[in-house]
């Protein structure tokens, strides 16, 4: 939700102190350690019984992942290994937290409170999950109620909630569980709306084999090829993806008949020259 409306008012914020933490040389990817370093102490300390200081540990757990990519803007350093190492790091982060809160559930409420934190686990990756299929399919799924941001929040005001008292930390993972559980619902359907039609083609494969090889101006020209293709282009608001769906295969499909069609007419052509060379002899 934050990242869906406020995201340019949080980018602007946070640029200078992105300038800021440049100018100390700190990159990206340290904050993005630092901040996988500060999820495992709030884990060990959450486990340990201090709900407290698992409070206070909260806000330098969020920090770096706030300022990450503010750093990698301006030192012009982002790259899809970044984005690949803070989205593990989130993942891993998030496993250690919850990680730490079923210790604590263990060995201070006994029974199936210690499987409630495994639950939003499982939700929380299900939520992020759905996000990177559905961009992968060229669909959007950002949004929903419970984002990273608010789960570190609400995550937050459970620990308060157990602070003030013991038998009120459950209740409030219980919450906890069923706004992550919304989103998650939420996000699939609107995903599921969104996808009125057949899977956007992807990149062809030759493309790939094409950059291993000896051929780069192939390689250019196929990409260029493929981007100008109906294939490639936005959708126009106009315009179903299943009718881009089929004018796209029947294109493919006349480019393999004359791509056949020239194979067979070469095969002719060498098998006259082979005839013709053995009449000369």
């Amino acid at each position: 939700m934050l990242d869906g409306r406020w995201r340019q008012a949080v980018d602007r914020s946070t640029e200078p102190v992105g300038r800021a933490l440049v100018r100390l040389h700190l990159t990206a990817d340290v904050l993005t350690a630092v901040g996988l370093v500060m999820s495992a102490v709030t884990a060990v300390v959450v486990a340990s019984g201090h709900l407290v200081w698992g409070i206070v540990l909260l806000f330098p757990t969020g920090l770096p992942d706030l300022f990450d990519g503010p750093v990698a803007k301006v030192s012009g350093t982002a790259s899809v290994r970044g984005a690949f190492f803070d989205s593990v790091a989130d993942r891993v982060s998030d496993a250690l937290i919850l990680g730490g809160i079923t210790w604590y559930l263990v060995v201070r409420h006994h029974g199936a409170a210690a499987l409630l934190p495994f639950a939003i686990l499982a939700v929380t990756q299900l939520i992020s999950y759905q996000r990177a299929k559905a961009e992968l399919l060229g669909l959007s799924a950002k949004g929903g109620l419970m984002e990273r941001a608010e789960r570190f929040i609400v995550l937050g005001v459970c620990f308060v909630a157990g602070a003030v008292s013991a038998a009120a930390f459950v209740p409030a993972l219980w919450g906890y569980l069923a706004l992550v559980s919304l989103t998650a619902a939420g996000r699939f359907a609107r995903v599921w709306q969104e996808a009125e039609g057949p899977v956007r083609p992807e990149r062809p494969a030759r493309l790939a084999r094409l950059r291993r090889v000896e051929h780069p101006r192939r390689a250019r020209r196929a990409v260029t090829a493929w981007r100008e293709s109906t294939a490639f282009r936005p959708l126009r608001p106009s315009e179903p993806l299943a009718a881009r769906w089929r004018a796209w295969r029947d294109a493919e499909a006349t480019a393999r008949a004359a791509r056949q069609q020239r194979r067979a007419s070469g095969r002719i052509r060498q098998s006259s020259g082979r005839h013709s060379r053995r009449s000369d002899y």
